[in-house]
């Protein structure tokens, strides 16, 4: 006898949950209860949602939830009802009482249900095939990335426009400031579709802290890092790419460090194949960055040289699996990863330069386009 696909329950929103988004195929604001019961997928959605979900959504049943929740009050009266109830409901109906959920399922209303009677087993993945890309999927992550070089071809202009005065970037006759950068990548990916949010424009020693966003007045002759993470709003899938650049003249130090890490990422991009460790893919980038005389240390006030991971799955999610770093994880065909060395020296500056690919059993598939040229005179 064939084995039953084990029972899925989500509770949740499709701005906060990925695998809702993909479960259903559907955008709603407010958490609501989906079911994976036997190879179908039903949703139990409010009057403000319903009529929409039958008519666009990827649910095979779409259940109203305000005759639900009469019958919850009614088999639980004098108890405020809500989700749980509903779902103890939900199960009985259809003859289950245990449920796969993701790791991030309500605390509160797991403990609620477990009350009511029902077995939840917390799974890594909900939907491990995720990882493995389809067509369309591939299609909106170039999208996204189209978008993200948008964001950073935005960037660009702005510091080739920009005059050196007294060190300082001017443009227009004011600072030229990582807020600035920010704001006119975020309104070029909102133009063409996508959201920006926590962007990065990080200059000189600001860069060498990789999530710091950056803020202030950018400085002639420093490191900028632009790192641009998209979410396009037709879609739901992202984007991710960052470029490095410097207005002004690089020093032979800041082109030894920036030529390090292009050869690094080359390296990584020569390996990426499936069925290859992603552990092994790091380690080329480590490889590389010790025979271009880069150390990685700890000191007092925080790390040095490379120690973040090499790349990231990329998806409905900005990270998700796999992860190419110092941890074991065997690459699949299908899945799409970041790959983005970089080095950080506070003093002389930080560099990362990240694109996207496709694992295939070969050569990986770029998915992500932006020219290489970083020094701005």
């Amino acid at each position: 006898m064939a084995r039953l696909t084990p029972a899925k329950l989500l509770y949740a929103d499709t701005a906060r949950s990925a695998d809702m988004l993909y479960f259903g195929q559907f955008s709603v604001p407010d958490p609501f209860i989906a079911l994976g019961i036997g190879g179908k997928k039903i949703a139990v959605l409010n009057a403000l949602e319903f009529g929409r979900a039958k008519k666009s959504s990827g649910f095979d049943t779409v259940l109203a939830l305000e005759p639900w929740l009469e019958k919850a009050r009614a088999r639980h009266p004098g108890v405020k009802v809500g989700a749980a109830e509903v779902i103890a409901l939900l199960a009985r109906h259809y003859k289950t009482r245990a449920f796969e959920v993701a790791s991030d399922f309500p605390l509160g209303l797991a403990d609620r249900l477990r009350e009511l009677g029902l077995k939840l087993t917390v799974v890594p993945a909900l939907f491990p095939e995720r990882e493995i890309k389809s067509a369309a999927a591939i299609t909106a992550l170039r999208e996204g990335n189209r978008c993200s070089a948008l964001g950073i071809g935005a960037a660009e202009h702005l510091l080739r426009k920009s005059k050196i005065k007294a060190g300082q970037l001017v443009l227009d006759g004011r600072p030229l400031t990582s807020e600035r950068l920010k704001t006119a990548i975020e309104i070029a990916c909102l133009e063409a579709g996508a959201l920006s949010i926590d962007t990065i424009a990080a200059g000189g020693d600001q860069a060498c802290d990789p999530h710091e966003r950056g803020h202030g007045p950018l400085r002639a002759n420093e490191l900028i890092i632009v790192d641009v993470f998209p979410r396009v709003s037709a879609s739901g899938y992202h984007g991710d790419m960052t470029r490095t650049f410097l207005k002004g003249r690089a020093s032979e130090a800041q082109q030894h460090l920036v030529a390090a890490v292009r050869t690094a990422q080359l390296a990584a991009l020569e390996v990426v194949r499936a069925g290859v460790n992603g552990r092994h893919v790091h380690q080329q980038c480590l490889n590389t960055f010790e025979r271009h005389g880069f150390e990685t240390k700890r000191t007092p006030a925080g790390s040095v040289g490379f120690f973040h991971g090499t790349g990231h799955g990329l998806g409905l999610e900005v990270h998700e699996a796999p992860r190419m770093s110092s941890v074991d994880y065997v690459l699949k065909k299908g899945s799409v990863v970041t790959v983005e060395p970089g080095l950080y020296y506070p003093g002389l500056g930080g560099c990362r330069i990240e694109d996207v690919v496709q694992v295939t059993a070969t050569k990986p598939k770029l998915l992500s386009e932006f020219h290489y040229e970083w020094e701005i005179r």
